[in-house]
């Protein structure tokens, strides 16, 4: 049974981490039979072709070509083109000996301008794709909205901030069901709601890019108090919408699934003291348990709705009821973990009057100069293995062991014009990466019981990583940018393909 408990479920799978996981020889058969391995991409990472077959602009567009937005100048319009490519690509996923793939559907390549005339070259394109993944034994995974919101429709009504998104939405959700339905068994509506709420409508780090921090020096337009909160609302009623189509119309001759894949960084308390283990709690509450609460519990964590007051949105009785149980799988996307620690003091930081402010915690990857693991290429990934096995614990015992897919999971390498391709190709730290979070992954299912179905790894390919563009390497193949993007396997692909051979 579900239930929504505060700080001794923190300490409940504190307790897990002083177990120790033995990484060596983990092989397949360390996980259920039936259990799906795949890798996962974007649209907008991986596609490229943005003014091709008809595809329409989205904010993304607009937001990488505004000067500044970009760490290395670059932009999304060839990414590593696999809108030409997908044929090789998925014999590269087939050579790795992997179940399945995780793809996003371009919003703005089905409807251009997030509604109207469906384009029919977006269509044909994406049922080329899938029956191209079919037709080597791949499943498809598809994400309908992977953070590229049309352009037309932030232009015409803001986006996410207006009601008048869930009845589009809906539409293009239900010409994906009636168009690809009868292949597609697996849908996640969302690709990691809470980062595009934050990085786009709080800090203003990613696009459209507003906030209203330091009085507007930093963007143009926003309001970080308010619209944050007003868009996960509507971003979780309008997952309520689409789940209402999708199992009244189509869940039962189709046979599909239908959830979320959820950003979630775990939080480790930095003290064991009561004030720090209830700001990890805060710091979850604010993350994950801001969407999954209102689809598990019908509403938001109580930690919220004290600290935001009125400027959190109430659902109405039918809304909570429509939301409540409407996912099928629980998707998690797990990466890294940081410090959490109680913010009573930093005036700077409450001023701010923002989600961060809200929550009266500060998370970071170090407790005074003591950093929490090794780190990746990003300023914000850390290598803690044994926090996989605590976070899919935390997710049984709060949520009632629901089914989860872990959809995104991997490390990056810096792209340096310093390190030969050679060199690049050795990537030692990745192997020992996935190596470590799949065997913490194994013992939850194994040892814990945790009802975890399926691991996606971020990612394929090196690709075009939004604000870091090119100067961050997730992929397992290395992908040269100065040579006509070809594609190299690195030492993890090996591995994998070690680790992904078919047991007797």
């Amino acid at each position: 049974m579900a239930f929504r408990g505060g700080t001794i479920l923190i300490l409940a799978v504190m307790a897990l981490l002083e177990i120790q996981i033995c990484t060596s020889e983990l092989t397949r058969a360390d996980f259920p039979k039936g259990f799906v391995f795949g890798t996962a991409s974007s649209a907008f990472q991986f596609e490229g072709a943005v003014k091709e077959d008809g595809r329409g602009p989205s904010v993304w567009d607009t937001f990488s070509h505004s000067f500044g937005k970009v760490t290395d100048f670059s932009n999304a319009d060839v990414a590593v083109d696999q809108y030409h490519r997908f044929e090789e690509d998925i014999q590269l996923m087939k050579d790795l000996g992997t179940d399945a793939y995780r793809f996003s559907i371009s919003w703005t390549r089905i409807f251009p301008n997030g509604t109207g005339a469906i384009n029919q070259a977006g269509i044909d394109h994406y049922n080329k794709l899938i029956n191209a993944l079919l037709a080597k034994g791949i499943e498809p995974y598809v994400t309908l909205y992977h953070w590229d919101l049309p352009q037309a429709l932030h232009d015409k009504y803001k986006g996410w901030l207006s009601n008048e998104i869930i009845k589009d939405f809906a539409t293009y959700a239900e010409t994906c069901f009636e168009k690809f339905g009868d292949r597609v068994k697996h849908w996640i509506t969302f690709n990691e709601p809470h980062t595009f709420t934050i990085q786009g409508y709080d800090v203003g780090l990613q696009a459209p890019g507003r906030c209203s921090i330091l009085l507007h020096l930093f963007c143009k337009e926003g309001d970080s108090s308010t619209e944050p909160y007003i868009v996960a609302h509507n971003v979780l009623r309008t997952h309520g919408a689409v789940a209402d189509i999708y199992r009244k119309k189509y869940k039962k001759t189709q046979g599909g699934s239908l959830g979320i894949a959820f950003d979630v960084i775990w939080y480790e308390p930095e003290k064991n003291t009561k004030e720090d283990i209830d700001a990890a709690q805060r710091a979850q509450d604010f993350q994950l348990g801001w969407f999954l609460d209102p689809l598990m519990f019908g509403d938001y964590p109580r930690s919220m709705k004290s600290r935001v007051g009125s400027r959190l949105p109430n659902f109405t009785q039918s809304e909570a009821a429509l939301i409540k149980g409407s996912l099928d799988f629980v998707g998690i996307n797990h990466y890294t973990t940081f410090y959490a620690r109680n913010n009573s003091t930093n005036i700077i930081v409450r001023a701010l009057h923002d989600v961060t402010a809200d929550s009266g915690t500060v998370t970071l990857p170090f407790n005074g100069t003591k950093v929490i693991a090794e780190r990746a290429n990003s300023i914000w990934l850390y290598i803690v293995p044994q926090s996989m096995r605590t976070l899919m614990n935390y997710i049984k015992l709060k949520y009632g062991n629901p089914p989860v897919f872990i959809t995104e999971n991997g490390m990056d390498d810096p792209n340096s014009p310093f390190i030969s391709l050679k060199d690049a190709l050795k990537d030692e730290k990745r192997i020992r990466y996935y190596s470590g979070y799949l065997s913490n992954l194994s013992a939850s299912i194994r040892d814990d019981g945790c009802n975890v179905k399926g691991y996606f790894a971020w990612s394929l390919l090196d690709n075009w990583e939004w604000v870091a563009g090119y100067s961050s390497r997730f992929g397992l193949y290395f992908v040269d940018y100065k040579d006509n993007l070809k594609r190299y396997p690195k030492q993890s692909v090996q591995w994998f393909k070690n680790f992904l051979k078919p047991t007797k």
